[in-house]
């Protein structure tokens, strides 16, 4: 084959991984549904993995921080090998059972806790152990694997999505690793919006702190409050760069305390401050 013709292969192949995933949902919002209530109340969503699928689950865990604010202990990445795995093959790591529980002890992962398995295969030890070891101390526990198989009983949850086989044998990289990205950003996502981590589709926990990400808030500021650009800007300037304050500031017309001091009466929530629930005399 010529280049154009191996990319035609490729591009085939991944044209079935949407409707893959697609197929899995009711399975990811099982898990997803144990995962944000623990978020809300303090708990953590940990992910685990070797390889491909470990390195997955840290790029997942480290977009949330930037994208809702989010601290970065509540969604934890964990790679078999440590943090040296992201760079350099470390494969061997995965066929230890045993391997994941002195760092999930470490973090005291317990009953407020959703703790994701990623294993393409669905037969990497390290991540199989992981799991069970984490549900052995109370955590909410899935398993995302990219092959047919039956639940373990150890796990809450088996999201199982048929990508079939590779274009080239073996490289997990290729249709599981972007069937699992599909999922983990829809696990993410969902709770996020679940924990009110965003408004009528728009990133509003942003913190403008560059360039580009003052020009992104002061697109989201300007859709929820209707003014111009520039307006949007000053808003952003007097609310120190939150977009969640310059939206309140904007649609209410109160100054940056008094719109922190609404977010802060309603959870942080911009809906509740903009959108109150009628009271009984209201309705």
């Amino acid at each position: 084959m010529d280049t154009a013709g191996v990319l035609g292969v490729i591009a085939d192949a991944d044209a079935a991984i949407a409707g893959a995933v697609r197929a899995e949902l009711g399975h990811i919002g099982a898990f997803t549904d144990l995962v944000h209530p623990r978020l809300r109340r303090g708990g953590r969503l940990i992910y685990l993995g070797a390889g491909t699928s470990g390195r997955l689950g840290v790029l997942d865990a480290s977009e949330c921080p930037p994208t809702f604010q989010t601290d970065p202990s509540l969604v934890v990445g964990i790679i078999a090998g440590g943090d040296s795995a992201l760079r350099a093959s470390s494969e061997q790591k995965e066929d230890d059972p045993r391997g994941a529980h002195e760092e999930l002890d470490a973090l005291g992962v317990g009953v407020d806790d959703a703790v994701l398995g990623i294993a393409a295969g669905g037969t990497t030890p390290y991540v199989l152990g992981g799991v069970e070891h984490a549900g052995s101390r109370g955590a909410a526990t899935g398993l995302l694997v990219c092959t047919p198989m039956d639940r373990p009983a150890w796990c809450d949850v088996l999201i199982a999505v048929r990508t079939g086989p590779e274009v080239v044998t073996g490289s997990t990289r290729m249709k599981a690793g972007t069937a699992t990205k599909m999922v983990l950003n829809m696990i993410t996502t969902a709770s996020m919006v679940r924990l009110d981590k965003t408004y009528a589709g728009l990133m509003v926990d942003l913190r403008a702190t560059n360039d580009k990400l003052r020009d992104r808030a002061a697109r989201i500021v300007s859709a929820i409050t209707g003014v111009d650009r520039d307006g949007a800007f000053g808003l952003l300037e007097r609310a120190g760069g939150r977009a969640k304050v310059a939206a309140v500031m904007g649609v209410l017309g109160v100054g940056p305390g008094d719109a922190e001091r609404m977010l802060e009466a309603h959870g942080g929530r911009l809906r509740g401050v903009l959108e109150p629930e009628p009271t009984g005399d209201d309705a």
